[in-house]
């Protein structure tokens, strides 16, 4: 019974959204809405930017019917988070706002789900030596550790298909774990964003003439859902009550999510040491690196970041079945994150430093 409701939360989202992509389509083209050109932008033809309207159809429907007859009272404020996220980041996709309009959303969402949702961090389960915390430590970790996910992911969304295919492999990662230790509501939380970014990462990837982009809309649901996943994920394996518990929970959580978190932490950084607003745009993040090194070609550069993320999480994994303090076992994981956020740049530094001299020494003859 589990895996036919966690199934039918996936094929629900799926078929939703593929059915309501095309009219979406349509509606775009009939109406000239198109995402705008700027000099951020990769595609090279106007796209509509209405993914998330498709998303946010499939994936609440098919979380509200597949969850239909069970006991899941935070769904009610997941989804009214996710209504407050899909809005505001409509929103933005049709008249452009500010980003400090939508972090003040963001933080009202999170706000709700730790609240009302009882969806917080109620246990460092050893990082720095910590272990259950207070109602008010819990709410500032969890607040934080939330809006910067949601960002971690709207900020990810440059390119076609990353954000989709890496929020896939965070959702089936959870929900594969929610289901096999019987937490089943959040499995087929998990298995419906599943369903639901397959439908548009076929379109957004494969579209060809019906191809959109899934927009703000889309990426702050999915930077918001993943964050109660692993919310939820960590204070389930504090009850150590299965044979498939994670004893190292925030370092796995932190790796299924690493290259996200860590690349929008590195741009942030590099902004503010050039005197600049941690959310002004640019062409810094990884995968605007690695288009440089593979142009033209967006899906093999998801499948090269998808591919580094999936390394990580093996590696936590390995070390998780070691007797490593989770400290280290975190460290470990950042580090690794940081190392392959940085290759890019590296290489087309020496790329550029190469050039250089083949010029000067062309000049010189």
């Amino acid at each position: 019974m589990e895996l036919i409701l966690t199934g039918g939360a996936f094929l629900i989202g799926l078929i939703l959204v593929l059915i309501s992509i095309p009219p979406i389509i349509n509606i775009a083209r009939d109406k000239n809405l198109f995402e705008p050109f700027d000099k951020r932008k990769v595609h090279t033809k106007t796209v509509p930017a209405f993914g998330g309207v498709a998303i946010f159809i499939g994936f609440t429907l098919s979380s509200i019917i597949a969850t239909d007859g069970l006991s899941f009272d935070a769904l009610k404020y997941i989804v009214a988070s996710v209504i407050m996220m899909f809005f505001i980041g409509l929103k933005d996709d049709l008249l452009i706002i500010s980003a400090q309009k939508k972090l003040v959303v963001q933080i009202f969402a999170a706000v709700i789900l730790i609240t009302l949702g009882n969806v917080r961090i109620t246990n460092l389960q050893g990082i720095l030596g910590g272990g259950e915390i207070g109602y008010f430590t819990s709410f500032i970790i969890s607040l934080v550790a939330m809006v910067a996910i949601i960002n971690a992911f709207n900020l990810i969304d440059g390119i076609d298909g990353l954000a989709s295919a890496l929020a896939i492999l965070a959702a089936a990662s959870f929900g594969t774990w929610f289901h096999l230790t019987g937490h089943i509501q959040f499995a087929i939380l998990s298995y419906a964003l599943v369903g639901s970014l397959t439908g548009f990462f076929m379109y957004n990837v494969f579209g060809n003439k019906n191809k959109l982009i899934m927009g703000d809309s889309g990426a702050l649901i999915i930077g918001l859902v993943i964050s109660a996943l692993v919310v939820k994920f960590n204070e389930f394996n504090i009850l150590k009550d299965t044979n498939l518990v994670i004893k190292s929970a925030p370092s796995v959580s932190f790796a299924i999510i690493v290259i996200p978190l860590v690349d929008v932490i590195r741009v942030m950084i590099i902004r503010i040491l050039n005197n600049r607003s941690p959310f002004s745009p640019d062409k810094k993040h990884i995968h605007h690196r690695l288009l440089k090194l593979v142009p033209t070609s967006h899906i093999k550069v998801t499948l090269i970041i998808l591919a580094a993320n999936i390394s990580i999480i093996v590696l936590a994994l390995l070390l998780n079945s070691t007797q490593l303090n989770v400290n280290i076992q975190l460290i470990l994981v950042i580090l690794c994150g940081i190392l392959y956020s940085i290759i890019p740049s590296v290489i087309l530094k020496f790329k550029l430093q190469k050039q250089l001299k083949s010029e000067k020494a062309v000049s010189q003859l």
